[in-house]
């Protein structure tokens, strides 16, 4: 069970939003390089960074930062969503030392764009699904697709993507615990890893994420409640480590 910290990117800045609203947010650094130095101190291995402007843009708006990440930490495994609208985007992205581009909106306008960018880079797509009522959302959240969100998934199952985050838009940022039922409900109807995002606030949450792990979850993207200082990532991963050693004996 991987719990890995996020950085969501809005005019520089290190924010958190609640369910999305770019106009509801809070700044906890202006040090992005730091803040993700913060997190390779605290021991982790993989950082979750999303270019909130990127989302709504279409386009990146946070590259360089991002590709400043990359460098100041070669051995951090970053995956980045956030306006991957296409092949050159990701291609630019994983040059810069991307381990993995998430594809969101254009997962659903261009599901072949997915299957093209599992074929140009194997093992390092992964496919963005962010809904509210069980329907996917598009464009940073501002747009309903009306598509249901285990059905899309399913979708993109024999293409080579390596995983699918799965976030909660309801639950994002509002520190009242992860959906659990929803996103066991999805792991277990696919084949493709899932990792959960949106409202991992407490330990007892990393217990219920190891409960799910047997239909296919692999890991959380934990936000707020790291800045806040609700879950410390050391301790949140030792938690996991002995609840899944609990539940295999």
């Amino acid at each position: 069970m991987q719990i890995i910290p996020a950085i969501d990117l809005k005019n520089g800045q290190c924010v958190r939003l609640k369910q999305g609203r770019m106009e509801d947010d809070t700044v906890f650094s202006d040090d992005v390089i730091a803040t993700a130095g913060r997190w390779v101190d605290a021991g982790t291995k993989r950082l979750h960074i999303v270019d909130l402007d990127g989302a709504f843009a279409g386009e990146p708006r946070n590259g360089e930062l991002i590709r400043e990440v990359c460098k100041s930490y070669p051995d951090l495994q970053v995956q980045v969503g956030g306006g991957i609208r296409d092949a050159a985007i990701a291609a630019h992205y994983i040059d810069a030392g991307v381990q993995w581009v998430i594809i969101g909106t254009q997962a659903v306008r261009e599901p072949a764009l997915v299957e093209r960018l599992c074929k140009a880079h194997p093992g390092q797509v992964i496919v963005g699904l962010d809904a509210r009522d069980g329907k996917v959302a598009l464009s940073g959240w501002a747009e309903d697709s009306g598509l249901d969100a285990i059905e899309l998934a399913r979708s993109f199952e024999g293409v080579g993507v390596s995983g699918i985050v799965y976030t909660d838009i309801e639950r994002d940022g509002m520190m009242q615990g992860f959906n659990s039922a929803a996103t066991a409900s999805l792991a277990e109807q696919i084949n493709i890893p899932v990792f959960a995002s949106g409202g991992v606030n407490s330990y007892e949450d990393i217990d219920r994420l190891c409960d799910i792990a047997i239909h296919g979850v692999q890991g959380a993207i934990v936000g707020r409640a790291m800045y806040d200082g609700t879950l410390e990532l050391g301790t949140a991963q030792q938690r996991a480590a002995a609840k899944l050693a609990e539940l295999a004996n």
